[in-house]
């Protein structure tokens, strides 16, 4: 526990501009570590912890035990931000984090199944109470499908072979694990694909984790929902780590910040317009070399920040 490395800790406690009496919301609790630096600096304030991993609310919840007396947990998922709020009586927040990223020990704890590099049975869910996993997925949507989030949500330009590939393989016998699903890429894949630096199944499981979790809409939903449920002046936080989730937190900010569609030369608005955000950055602010260093997991991290207006 001691040995985490909370993604951009600084600039997210920076930007939040915490308030010791004020309400907070981290919808990605994880490993706590994004949680404990709020809670440090809350004296009579209260701070919410969002997860859908029971066992990172369990490890979190030791760790951040000596805060107890300002600190509500909920295992349930930030795209339920509204109905999770209304529980917990709270009606505004003074800042809200997200840290969209999935979590060391998911990554690092094999029979989890996010790991393309070590062998274990197809899983990828955050919330293994969920109805559909990574085996589900290989094995039982259509081929169609499978090509579609692997070109949609894995950027992956080789999606059409490797989806053929995965029917062709599965006609034969399931794909049970995390290291055959591996080989079954990499038999799809020319040979210039495989001499490339990055893991030539890195992609393809990046989809298939988006769309066993549904994190997408899930951040769809978080990004209509949390604007609504700041203070003004109140600051959110959002770090993201690749583009797909960098496009929906970076479109949403700007459809609040300036998404008057009235002609440029009209003298007045009359689209009814109203502005709800403003951005605190021009550009996503991104690890510097300390913390590469320390983290390399950190380099394609991008945190956006914007306030209620």
């Amino acid at each position: 526990m001691n040995g985490h490395i909370p993604v951009l800790l600084e600039e997210c406690i920076k930007y939040l501009n915490i308030r010791p009496d004020g309400v907070y919301v981290d919808g990605t609790l994880g490993m706590g570590g994004h949680s404990e630096a709020i809670l440090q600096r809350l004296t009579t304030g209260r701070l919410i912890a969002i997860d859908r991993d029971a066992e990172a609310i369990r490890r979190a919840g030791e760790r951040l035990a000596p805060w107890a007396d300002r600190l509500s947990i909920v295992h349930g998922n930030f795209r339920d931000l509204d109905a999770i709020l209304d529980e917990q009586g709270v009606s505004a927040v003074d800042g809200m984090l997200f840290d969209l990223g999935v979590s060391s020990p998911q990554l690092d704890e094999a029979d989890r199944g996010f790991s393309y590099m070590t062998d274990a049975p197809l899983d990828m869910r955050m919330d293994s109470s969920d109805n559909i996993d990574a085996w589900f997925i290989v094995n039982r949507w259509p081929r169609e499908k499978i090509e579609r989030i692997l070109r949609d949500y894995g950027e992956e330009r080789h999606a059409a072979r490797i989806a053929a590939r995965i029917a062709e393989a599965r006609a034969r016998k399931e794909i049970q694990t995390t290291l055959e699903l591996v080989e079954v890429i990499k038999s799809a894949m020319p040979a210039a694909a495989l001499r490339e630096k990055q893991h030539p199944a890195k992609r393809s499981f990046q989809a298939i984790r988006i769309a066993v979790n549904d994190e997408l809409n899930a951040v769809h939903a978080m990004m209509d929902s949390a604007p609504d449920r700041l203070k003004p002046g109140g600051r959110l936080c959002v770090i993201s780590f690749h583009s797909l989730e960098d496009r929906i937190v970076k479109n949403a900010i700007h459809d609040r910040e300036d998404g008057c569609t009235c002609p440029r030369e009209a003298p007045v608005c009359t689209c009814g317009f109203v502005q709800t955000l403003r951005s605190v950055t021009r550009k996503p602010i991104t690890a510097g070399g300390e913390e590469l260093e320390l983290n390399p997991r950190s380099r394609s991290a991008k945190l956006r920040v914007a306030e209620r207006v």
